[in-house]
């Protein structure tokens, strides 16, 4: 029995030894050891094909085993990719690479035993001997590790550590909250977000509690899903594996890399706009991406980022399909696009707080959102300029704060487009210097930018050509090396001059091709699986919170502007004054055929209701189509957005309209009643209604249009077109054409209403009839005002649809678009 003891004894006492090209460890038994490229690891290979986690150590029932913990390039064993051995023997194994990755040599040093008559030994005892082990114990590169070295163990504490393994017992919470069985400290993550729980002997299921993020399974969003051996669950930033009976703990800290491979971008007819682009990217790296006009950086970088996905080809986040994923790692990637993403009329503070609110789920308390922005505005050098109104700021300021919005959600992957567009050399310069610092503390930063000025900055330059191929991927000082030439305006001349000229094949053929682009770049990645469009991105708050984020902002911004707000004020009382001014002291009353300015007032009227309405929205979403766009990305609901406008301008349309009737009407004699209630209140509905609807209409044009010079043109013609369509200007019954084109107009069905409520065919007759949809009876102006609300609802439908279109898209529904 004691010698079944002692030998069970030294078994647990065996040492795996583990080999790098840079230091030896000595891992004791009982607890999970991390490889990989993470400074963090508990066995650091820095290779760059080498992932952050790449492979976890362990002592199992069977003795030491090395497990791949789902690398992007593989762990290797006698030129065979393995996903879990044991080690019995002396074994070496290939890192990243089949023939020459990272060479990670592990040996078992197991304990030599005298029997206890041994004349070397102890009398009456086993002796355990090491033997001389082949290194030195004391030299400096020789680690020994130990379980409690890590500050983890199998049996976790209630709360679990980044990096932890966690045994399934029963069911375990999963949260932001500090009463969750496993704490997650991330403000993407809910306070209670998900549970895992044991349903049977090896049987595990996970249950997302109505988190807002979402809790996904191997990439794709689950309310409920059983479990298999090897899944993934994401929850924010932090990603769990199930292995056996344990959930090990991977936090996205930033320090991931990116494998881009054989991208092409093409459009409907054919045209190749991205032709076979592959490039690593390795972590805490700042890459700067160069080249001609119409080389294809723009479509690099949403090829890159997944908003505009490539038509053939991957892209890699630290092993995972970018393209397939994307619902949950697109939390993990910040983009800063060339125009503003923030309201400029908001202080600086202000307005990164609503972007929190957005991007948050909605059970974050406001002290942990206002927390994270002073943390942002202190990390950019933004505290000073806190309260500061945007659009005061300098351009470099400006920018700093583009990025501190997305700096809100921790990406690992920040991707600017053209952030030095238009700044001195000075700022230029500070920005890339600022970019650099950012990709150094901790995620990696990938900027298009025309200005060569400071590439120095960088530790990656790619360089295009046109027709999208990658003429260079390296160090910034080797790229003029790769061209021959002495600066980049003589390389950019080159590619002008030499249209044929091969670039793409030379760099290819070029030792920096190898070098800096096929070492660390996966062989086996095959074609991509071809995907149908998915649902779009989840809300980060619900939508009864995200309405109320947007119109509270909304309001702010026109409350900041105050030229604005008189021209809001002023514009009814002139539109008013008008009205007032129109010669006809009978205003809408009189004996039957006697009061013939009555059409014209009321035509001015609805008019004027047509006017404010159209005008009010006309604008206000095509100028804030590069911060919807960034926000839709990031979970905003397009209906949300589309009502929050609705509501705010609908409010101060009818305050408007309201205002324009009062003033209009002044000293204008009334009919005694109108059909069921007061002439007064019968005609502000009626306009209010038609202020709504033209409203709609032109918050469908700012929809539509690509940019706001356009939308004052469409005013002019739009409020023409509704003013001659109104019926007061020209017959509309029997006219061909205009009659059947007025169904489609507000202004028609408006100043139907109002007609029907003066009974304005008694007061002014046509020679041709009365018009139908005058008629002074209760069915006409309720058949009048249903088709106002019918029009202005088709117009929000066809905007909301618009505004859909504008999602992210997603490889397997169309080509792309130039």
């Amino acid at each position: 029995m004691a010698d079944k003891q002692s030998s069970t004894e030294f078994a647990e006492s065996a040492v795996l030894v583990v080999q790098t090209r840079e230091r030896v460890y000595r891992l004791r038994a009982g607890g999970a050891y991390n490889v990989g490229r993470d400074p963090g690891a508990d066995i650091v290979v820095s290779d760059p094909r080498v992932s952050s986690l790449h492979a976890v150590l362990e002592r199992g029932s069977g003795g030491w085993e090395i497990e791949d913990a789902s690398s992007l390039n593989g762990t290797f064993f006698d030129g065979h990719r393995v996903e879990r051995m044991i080690i019995d023997h002396d074994e070496t194994f290939q890192l990243g690479h089949a023939v020459d990755g990272e060479k990670l040599a592990c040996s078992v040093e197991m304990p030599e035993t005298r029997p206890a008559h041994d004349p070397g030994g102890d009398i009456g005892e086993a002796t355990m001997i090491v033997p001389d082990p082949g290194y030195d114990l004391d030299d400096e590169a020789t680690f020994t590790l130990r379980p409690s070295d890590r500050g983890i163990s199998r049996s976790s504490a209630p709360a679990a550590h980044p990096g932890a393994v966690v045994r399934i017992t029963g069911t375990l919470r999963v949260g932001r909250a500090a009463d969750n069985d496993i704490v997650v400290p991330d403000l993407m993550v809910s306070r209670h977000h998900a549970e895992v729980r044991v349903i049977g002997e090896g049987k595990y299921r996970v249950v997302d509690l109505d988190s807002h993020n979402g809790t996904y399974v191997n990439g794709a969003r689950v309310d409920v899903a059983d479990l298999s051996e090897g899944d993934s669950i994401g929850m924010g930033h932090t990603t769990y594996r199930l292995v056996g009976e344990e959930l090990r703990e991977s936090v996205d800290t930033g320090d991931v890399s990116v494998s881009v491979q054989n991208l092409i971008v093409r459009t409907e007819d054919g045209k190749v706009l991205l032709d076979e682009v592959s490039f690593p990217i390795p972590q805490r790296s700042l890459v700067g991406v160069i080249g001609p006009s119409g080389a294809g950086k723009s479509t690099l970088l949403g090829a890159v980022t997944g908003l505009r996905p490539a038509t053939e080809g991957t892209v890699r986040y630290d092993g995972r399909d970018l393209y397939t994923d994307y619902d949950e790692l697109r939390h993990r990637i910040g983009l800063v696009p060339q125009e503003d993403i923030l309201h400029n009329q908001l202080p600086t503070r202000r307005a990164l707080l609503y972007a929190a609110e957005l991007r948050f789920p909605g059970d974050t308390r406001s002290e942990e959102r206002e927390q994270r922005v002073d943390e942002v505005l202190e990390e950019l050098g933004l505290t000073r300029h806190a309260d500061t109104r945007i659009e005061r700021l300098s351009g470099g300021q400006r920018k700093r704060v583009s990025v501190a919005l997305e700096l809100l959600t921790k990406p690992s992957l920040l991707f600017l487009d053209e952030p030095t567009s238009g700044l001195d050399p000075g700022l230029d310069k500070t920005v890339m210097e600022m970019l650099s610092d950012l990709a150094h503390d901790g995620r990696t930063v990938i900027v298009v930018t025309h200005s060569v000025a400071n590439l120095d900055s960088c530790d990656r330059l790619l360089v295009l050509v046109p027709g999208g191929k990658l003429a260079y991927y390296g160090p910034p000082a080797e790229g003029l090396q790769q061209f021959g030439q002495p600066s980049w305006a003589e390389v950019f001349q080159a590619f002008d001059h030499e249209e044929d000229r091969d670039w793409a094949g030379e760099f290819q053929a070029s030792p920096r091709f190898g070098h800096y682009v096929a070492v660390g770049l996966t062989d086996d990645a095959g074609p991509a699986e071809v995907q149908s469009p998915p649902a779009p991105p989840p809300a980060s708050q619900s939508k009864l919170s995200q309405l109320s984020t947007l119109c509270r902002r909304y309001l702010a911004v026109i409350a900041s502007d105050r030229s604005y707000l008189v021209l809001l004020g002023v514009m009814p009382l002139l539109l008013g004054g008008l009205i007032a001014a129109v010669p006809g002291g009978a205003g809408f009353a009189g004996d039957p055929g006697s009061n013939t300015d009555a059409p014209t007032k009321l035509m001015i009227l609805a008019f004027g209701a047509c006017f404010i309405g159209t005008g009010n929205s006309i604008r206000e979403i095509v100028k804030e189509q590069t911060i919807y766009r960034r926000e839709r990305a990031a979970g905003l609901s397009a209906g949300v957005y589309l009502i929050s406008k609705l509501l705010v301008l609908g409010v101060i349309t009818v305050l408007q309209t309201v205002v324009l009737y009062l003033i209009g009407t002044i000293g204008q004699k009334m009919p005694p009643s109108g059909i069921f209630m007061p002439v007064d209140l019968e005609l502000i509905l009626a306009m209010a209604l038609l202020g709504i609807a033209s409203l709609a209409l032109g918050l469908l044009v700012s929809v539509s249009v690509s940019t706001s010079e356009k939308t004052l043109p469409l005013l002019i013609v739009i409020s023409m077109a509704q003013l001659v369509l109104t019926g007061g200007l020209v017959r509309l019954p029997g006219t061909p054409v205009l009659e059947q084109l007025a169904y489609l107009s507000p202004s028609r069905w408006g100043f139907g209403a109002g007609a029907a409520t003066i009974d304005l065919d008694t007061l002014t007759p046509h020679k041709g009839g009365p018009d139908p949809l005058w008629n002074h009876s209760l069915g006409t102006w309720l058949m009048d005002i249903g088709f106002v609300i019918a029009l202005a609802v088709i117009f929000l439908a066809l905007a909301w649809y618009r505004l859909y279109q504008m999602r992210p898209r997603r490889r397997g529904a169309r080509p792309v678009r130039i």
